[in-house]
């Protein structure tokens, strides 16, 4: 769907993106990570053509990207544009009208959405006078009512309670279900965990990692296991650094070279085991390990 070919950007002497390859694929959800001003933001705005970059090229399913491209992306802004003295209705009529469709499609569509998300009764309130998450509503309706094939959201959850935050993942969902691919860029890492097929992290301008969420974390798994044991025939040895609660044994233990088969061959020796589960990090690990990382040298 998306391929971007050593992308580089500089402001003045400040590096933006260096050479930044990625592949999308059609029909995921693709997270695109990174701390605050590692270069997420300025990739964003090539995609969408509000800035253009100093080398390297995009394609939209083998395309060059060029101008026509624009009206089969929708882009959700982390900083969001709405203009507040207007009403949700003629707002909503305006960015669909923007986006090529015709008067009565604009209408079949927003008042398609205004039901299912259950916010038809608001259609004639000012945008000034919706809360903040009601806004973020109309804000996301406005980025998908065109159906583009691909939707960039930029942290799509801010100001959102649990409750709507769960109404707009479902419809993401949703989306991608129905084909849309979905470039994600947030800082939610639960978020990641639940929606995302692939990610990408950007750091201090460079791309540092990429790949499916499950690559990703094998490839910082510590080979670690937490093991829990009951019953013990003989005691455990004192390295092992055990705490003991309700009479079972709790520690955790490197492979160190062994296989996970003989490390449990040779736990049972010992006693029960209960629990012998590997330990995987989480992408919010992934994710503080790689930017101190890269602070630290």
């Amino acid at each position: 769907m998306l391929k971007i070919q050593n992308l580089t950007k500089t402001y003045n002497t400040t590096k933006a993106l260096s050479d930044v390859s990625l592949e999308v694929s059609k029909g995921i959800i693709f997270g695109l990570l990174g701390p605050n001003g590692a270069g997420k933001t300025t990739l964003i705005r090539i995609i969408n053509q509000i800035i253009d970059a100093d080398a390297g090229s995009i394609y939209i399913n083998g395309e060059l990207l060029s101008p026509k491209h624009i009206s089969k992306i929708g882009y959700l802004p982390e900083e969001r544009g709405l203009y507040k003295k207007m009403s949700v209705w003629d707002q909503m009529i305006y960015f669909a009208r923007l986006k090529g469709l015709s008067s009565s499609e604009a209408k079949t569509k927003i008042n398609h959405w205004l039901n299912k998300l259950e916010i038809a009764s608001w259609k004639e309130k000012k945008i000034e006078d919706l809360s903040k998450g009601m806004a973020q509503k109309i804000q996301f309706i406005s980025t998908v009512i065109h159906n583009p094939p691909l939707l960039i959201l930029d942290e799509p959850f801010s100001g959102f309670d649990p409750v709507n935050a769960e109404i707009i993942k479902n419809e993401i969902l949703e989306l991608k279900s129905n084909g849309t691919t979905v470039i994600l860029s947030t800082h939610r890492m639960e978020s990641v965990e639940l929606l995302c097929d692939q990610v990408a992290m950007i750091n201090r301008s460079k791309k540092i990692l990429d790949g499916t969420i499950k690559q990703v974390k094998s490839s910082f798994r510590p080979e670690v296991f937490t093991i829990s044991m009951d019953h013990l025939r003989q005691p455990i040895p004192t390295e092992w650094a055990a705490k003991q609660d309700d009479s079972m044994m709790h520690f955790t233990l490197p492979l160190s070279g062994k296989s996970p088969n003989q490390l449990l061959h040779e736990l049972m020796e010992y006693g029960e085991i209960i629990r012998f589960q590997e330990v995987i990090p989480s992408m919010e690990e992934i994710f503080i390990h790689q930017v101190k990382s890269a602070e630290n040298g």
